[in-house]
């Protein structure tokens, strides 16, 4: 009779599946900003991050030189150097901006200081509403879980014993191989004082258009020994057999029912199984079991809890040598394996890994899991957990399946009654689908100026330890897109040349990533004409009333000036004065004078050749708005014809 099995109950501790389940047992990203590549002679590009740190250098500093130095080396993935100048920066000022923390945070940690990174980090989160210990909610797993279920059809078989019976392997075309504690029916079987059973041993089923089952049959050989023998896998040619078997662990007395795992080979002749030997892979001090084979037959896989795993239970492989040979242990990694237990891997002909864990999220007990691998061998795409009616609140184990038809063994309940193991069949009615925690990553950079997009702008995706996840390049209508993880937390870089940077966080779990950016073009191309002072952003150069002497503050930014005349000695440049209309126009005139020529001894006194500088007050002749003489205006309006311009004469 075939039973249609619906999930549910509580778990079951019983202490044979605890046996057998083993439970005893910085490429830091690089957003490099587009370098100067030609000389100077060319009248190409200037290099401001030079003329700045020269300035800081000297002992000339200001907030915004401070950012502008930091940023340089930022956006370079030059983490050293943007610490050293960010730490700077807020030892000037400690409030500065969300950017600026962010920025500080990612720097500190990509050179190790992960607590003082965290620090800042901690005030970006803080000072932007988001909060740092958010996770994946179990809501948001469930939902994962719910898109995989219902595509199996699920039945108990009827081979099924009160006691134990699990882990079906496919030996040949209408031949099952599982493990049971049913009895011989010959000799009186050997007992388990652990829990009263008999001891596991591996029996054949023939199987009949995958509904007609046949009386099954102890396994013929020399496989079935003195205690337990269960999850086997088979060759092709249906020759080689690996199977875990149980011995006394060495020094214990046999009633004491200890039992060691290792993994054993045995031969196919003459309708037998003989030649059992051990694997070279195990040892005395710890656990292997659960074999399986890959597609090719490359690759051994197994569960153990030998040293240097990363939780209880771990998966493996061994790679195959032609004539069996084994060569090294591969662990598969954090991706598969988890601080719990990992165990009964399993590899279809498609190349997927089914295994059961119970450090995943899932319903419960162990839980079924899916992984794809490549034909190398690799893991590819997201983990999933292949959702109910596989998996239960209780432990399903065992995965095994051919086409869409296979076997899963489970403890959970039957019309409420608490039992052992018990074999299910099932159909998969479709296929399984990677929905692991997608989110879209998407936006638009402009031009700040113009609100035109910006075509060919660079956005750099990293993750919070500054490697690179993707570079994108924007359309002709200054989109970008791309389809990220729904976890992690990134950190965006955009970047286009001839124009400012900009940079973003975009926070974990967030199904749509919508970040958008402008970027205020930059002048930086030196020709007759060009104002200096926009290039190397270079502020009003602030006098006291009435006076025309070098404030300390204006020394700062005249030491960029006084840089860039250094690094480019054939530049020469003409120093402009200007005032607001306050005052009489002969007197502004004179007091501009004095000031521009105050600027100009101030640039001789650093070496700068007289030959190199000419200067003149404007005084308020050349304004920049309508605030002349009688007309009423704003003290902005008045400060921002208070100028000084250095423009490039040759």
């Amino acid at each position: 009779m075939m039973i249609k099995i619906k999930t549910g109950g509580t778990h079951i501790n019983h202490l044979l599946v605890t046996l057998f389940m083993m439970m005893s047992i910085f490429v830091q990203g690089q957003s490099k900003l587009k370098k100067a590549d030609e000389a100077f002679t060319k009248k190409s590009y200037i290099e401001a991050a030079e003329i700045y740190e020269r300035v800081a250098e000297k002992g000339y500093k200001s907030e915004e030189l401070l950012q502008n130095l930091g940023d340089s080396y930022y956006f370079n993935g030059k983490y050293e150097e943007a610490s050293k100048w960010y730490e700077e920066l807020f030892s000037m000022n400690s409030s500065q901006s969300s950017a600026y923390l962010l920025r500080y945070a990612q720097s500190l940690k990509a050179i190790g200081e992960d607590t003082k990174g965290a620090t800042y980090f901690d005030r970006y989160l803080s000072e932007t509403g988001q909060d740092k210990e958010s996770q994946v909610s179990s809501r948001r797993y469930m939902e994962m879980i719910e898109a995989n279920s219902g595509r199996y059809d699920i039945w108990y078989v009827p081979f099924n014993t009160e006691g134990i019976d699990y882990g079906v392997s496919f030996m040949e075309e209408g031949t099952l191989v599982f493990a049971s504690t049913r009895e011989k029916g010959v000799l009186r079987n050997r007992i388990s004082s652990w829990d009263g059973l008999p001891f596991l041993d591996l029996y054949t089923v023939e199987v009949e258009n995958d509904t007609v089952y046949g009386t099954p049959k102890a396994l013929k050989g020399d496989v079935n020994a003195k205690y337990h023998e269960s999850t086997a896998c088979f060759t092709k040619d249906g020759k080689t057999m690996y199977f875990t078997r149980t011995n006394p662990k060495p020094s214990e007395e046999e009633d004491l029912d200890l039992y060691h795992l290792e993994i054993y080979k045995a031969t196919y002749e003459d309708g037998r199984w003989e030649s059992v030997e051990s694997l070279s892979i195990n040892g005395e001090d710890f656990n292997t079991a659960h074999p399986a084979l890959s597609p090719d037959e490359t690759r051994l896989y197994f569960a153990s809890d030998r040293p240097g795993g990363y939780g209880s239970v771990d998966l493996y492989y061994v790679e195959l040598g032609e004539e069996g040979e084994l060569g090294s242990i591969v662990n598969l990694g954090l991706e598969i394996n988890t601080s719990g237990r990992e165990s009964f891997p399993f590899i279809s002909s498609k190349n997927a890994l089914y295994f059961s864990s119970d450090g995943h999220f899932g319903l419960g007990g162990y839980d079924v899991f899916y992984h794809k691998i490549n034909s190398d061998g690799e893991l590819v795409g997201n983990l999933l957990n292949v959702g109910e009616p596989i998996n239960s609140s209780f432990d399903d184990v065992c995965y095994v399946v051919k086409g869409d038809r296979g076997f899963i063994s489970s403890n959970r309940t039957i019309e409420g009654e608490e039992v052992y193991d018990n074999i299910y069949t099932f159909i998969e009615n479709t296929p399984i689908k990677d929905i692991y925690l997608r989110s879209l990553l998407h936006g638009v950079v402009t031009d700040k100026s113009t609100q035109l997009p910006l075509q060919g702008a660079t956005v750099e995706v990293l993750d919070v330890d500054n490697h690179v996840i993707a570079i994108l390049l924007t359309d002709d209508e200054g989109r970008y897109s791309k389809e990220v993880e729904y976890e992690p937390s990134y950190i965006l870089k955009v970047t286009k040349e001839n124009y400012s940077s900009a940079d973003g966080y975009s926070e974990k779990q967030q199904e749509d990533r919508e970040h958008n950016f402008e970027l205020s073009p930059v002048e930086n191309v030196i020709a007759p004409g060009t104002d200096l002072a926009k290039v190397l952003n270079i502020p009003i150069i602030y006098f006291d009333f009435d006076k025309s002497n070098i404030r300390p503050d204006a020394e700062v930014e005249l030491q960029k000036l006084v840089e860039a005349l250094n690094m480019y000695p054939e530049l020469k440049i003409d120093i402009r004065s200007h005032t607001d209309s306050r005052g009489s126009d002969s007197y502004n005139e004179a007091l501009s004078s004095r000031r521009a020529a105050s600027t100009m001894r101030y640039l001789i006194s650093e070496g700068i050749s007289k030959d190199r500088l000419t200067s003149k007050g404007y005084g308020e002749s050349q304004l920049v708005n309508g605030c002349s003489n009688g007309v009423p205006c704003t003290k902005a309006e008045h400060q921002a014809n208070r100028r000084s311009e250095f423009i490039v004469i040759e």
